[in-house]
């Protein structure tokens, strides 16, 4: 994953990667140092079932309100301990051991009456733990008619009347921020407004279009061979200090400005406004090799930046993507180039922006990143960190980071076990860890039971919810 790959001269300037970036990229993987999360983790937390993934079931999002964690996804049953509890895709356990589940249980359904459909998505509107916004794809919370969004007591689990609750597409997103619940996904009209699609800002109490956000998203990646790829907002990342938001999607069009991927929007103006920040890197804005950069993916992953986190102090941005390699460079094309199935690390200047460090999965994709002031780290359903040299195969320096890994901010070099010999985290891959939560308390991971996946730090019997404490 990490950017040792690039140890010629003429790629590290084609890159825009300094000669001393890429000595530090080869240098291998580093111990990881005091501060960062256990490797181990805690017990007692609650999970999916360990023995089968038919149906496969995952949880997309985890939050925390107070002092409770609120998971959604696709799901039917959590397990702690003994006990089976009976939730459809939304359930709350205690934030502190021993993690205990609560008893909310709204029932989710979709067309049909005895279905139930994925809940992408979960918010809260400032401190107010009462009521929780869920978006994804569903018709009914608890017999009540909705689509694809609702308010929700976090008592009874009943749909809050107040709160329009109808979007014609899915919701992928919802996060509540500077007094506004943002809600973005596939629809074109929510809540009775298609003023703004994709991306609306929705007033908490009654739902409707608030008007805060007028961007005009638009576009599609389009380049030779591509895949449909519909237009869309798929993910956000707030700034610590509540000032600025990363949106992730499929578009090209942004507020009047050329955006691809990702951009960065100012919360703190009196409509929210496109901030400076891209990078030709993603947008395209200085074209393709050889001149410019490699900034498309694979024709079947065109949309790849699918994750991102703030450094503590606000400075730095971290994604994490898919893409598998650059549209018009082969598999077998080393050292990698590109941002395909990496993670790198970006300064959050609202200006046109180069990467600081790039490491590379070597075709393996990252789903979810988190930061904390000693460790970035960054998960999916990667084998390898650390690996420029190979697609899909152990290159040369690689190291094995099978699921999770803890990456330098500084540098990207993976933290590795105390043999050197791996990653000091792992998982089992599944389809890939979907979100990550740092709290105070450690790293929360959302994942899934796919093929049968349910170690979590070497521990088995975690499918689908892993805890890693600070140590």
């Amino acid at each position: 994953m990490r950017r040792y790959l690039v140890a010629l001269g003429t790629a590290a300037g084609l890159l825009g990667l300094s000669a001393t970036a890429v000595q530090a990229a080869s240098a291998g993987g580093v111990r990881a140092p005091a501060g960062t999360v256990s490797s181990r983790p805690a017990a007692n937390t609650p999970h999916f079932k360990a023995t089968s993934d038919q149906p496969v079931e995952q949880i997309r999002q985890l939050v925390q309100c107070g002092g409770t964690m609120y998971a959604v996804g696709s799901f039917s049953q959590i397990v702690q301990g003994s006990t089976t509890y009976h939730r459809t895709d939304v359930f709350s356990f205690k934030a502190a051991a021993p993690y205990t589940v609560t008893s909310w249980d709204p029932r989710i359904a979709g067309t049909a009456p005895s279905s139930s459909s994925p809940v992408n998505t979960i918010a809260f509107s400032g401190g107010n733990c009462a009521d929780a916004y869920i978006g994804g794809a569903f018709t009914s919370v608890n017999g009540t008619a909705v689509k694809n969004i609702a308010k929700i007591s976090t008592r009874t689990g009943n749909v809050v009347h107040g709160f329009a609750h109808n979007a014609n597409g899915s919701v992928q997103t919802l996060l509540g921020a500077a007094g506004h619940i943002l809600a973005g996904g596939y629809y074109t009209s929510i809540n009775g407004s298609s003023a703004d699609r994709y991306l609306t800002s929705l007033n908490p109490a009654t739902g409707k279009d608030d008007g805060f956000v007028r961007l005009n998203i638009s576009g599609h990646y389009q380049f030779p061979g591509v895949s449909a790829n519909p237009t869309r907002v798929y993910n956000q990342a707030l700034s610590h200090n509540g000032r600025l938001d990363l949106v992730m999607g499929d578009f090209t069009s942004v507020g009047g400005r050329g955006r691809q991927q990702i951009f960065m929007l100012n919360l703190a103006t009196s409509r929210a406004s496109v901030t400076g920040w891209t990078s030709p890197e993603w947008d395209g804005s200085d074209g393709n090799l050889p001149h410019g950069y490699p900034y498309q993916c694979a024709h079947e992953e065109p949309y790849y930046i699918q994750a991102a986190a703030w450094s503590p102090d606000d400075s730095t941005i971290y994604i994490g993507t898919t893409g598998y390699h650059p549209w018009n460079v082969g598999t077998g094309s080393t050292p990698r180039s590109g941002l395909c199935d990496a993670a790198a690390a970006f300064p959050a200047t609202q200006a046109p922006v180069r990467h600081k460090w790039v490491n590379y999965t070597g075709c393996d994709s990252l789903y979810s990143v988190a930061a904390d002031f000693h460790t970035v780290y960054v998960a999916g359903h990667e084998r390898y960190s650390m690996n420029p040299k190979g697609c899909d195969f152990r290159g040369p320096g690689a190291v094995n980071a099978p699921g999770l890994e803890g990456l330098s901010p500084g540098t990207g070099s993976l933290y590795v076990n105390s043999a050197g010999t791996a990653g000091y985290y792992s998982r089992a891959r599944g389809l890939g860890a979907d979100d990550m939560l740092a709290t105070s308390a450690g790293l929360w991971i959302a994942s899934d039971n796919f093929d049968g996946s349910q170690t979590c730090g070497a521990v088995t019997n975690l499918a689908g919810l892993c805890f890693l404490p600070y140590r």
